[in-house]
């Protein structure tokens, strides 16, 4: 978590790292809540399982938050919750349509996988859908409430590198 923390940091700014790391302690807190109510055995698979969606939601994360930063470029007179929401919305087919086809792969896994598969499937199957709630309701929101605005643009982490006005210059 801490690696993490400092790897959106840096790729990011210490906002972005914040919601981040909130969205992994929600999506691992309830995944581990998920076992403890319904009793399903707590195993090795398990522990694989968790470390998977770890990576799932950051994964999703990331790609919110790519977003986020290339519309503060972009958009720079717009208010902040208007241009999270755009956004968000800009995202929301990819992150839908990724959950979705890794959900029809695991709900196979679950029905034909055997005893044997079916703990990890769950919990893939449970931390896919959380990851997927806190990368949109969860990680993103944060950043508002802990006052990213405008004026964070002029950081290092907004300005775009020579890579970026390359790619600018062809569109």
């Amino acid at each position: 978590m801490i690696a993490i923390l400092i790897y959106i940091w840096l790729r990011f700014e210490w906002h972005y790292s914040v919601g981040a790391i909130a969205a992994l302690v929600h999506d691992v807190i309830l995944t581990i809540g998920m076992f403890a109510i319904t009793g399903i055995e707590f195993n090795i698979a398990s522990v694989a399982a968790i470390l998977t969606i770890v990576g799932y939601s950051i994964n999703d994360t990331v790609v919110v938050y790519d977003r986020i930063r290339e519309n503060f470029r972009r958009y720079k007179k717009m208010e902040v919750k208007d241009l999270l929401d755009k956004s968000i919305n800009e995202t929301l087919s990819r992150t839908v349509m990724t959950s979705v086809t890794t959900l029809l792969a695991l709900v196979a896994l679950f029905i034909f996988g055997g005893e044997v598969i079916r703990g990890f499937a769950t919990a893939m199957i449970f931390g896919v859908v959380v990851g997927t709630y806190s990368s949109i309701f969860v990680a993103a929101p944060i950043l508002l409430q802990i006052g990213l605005d405008h004026h964070n643009e002029e950081d290092d982490a907004f300005k775009p590198s020579a890579d970026d006005e390359a790619v600018e210059g062809e569109r």
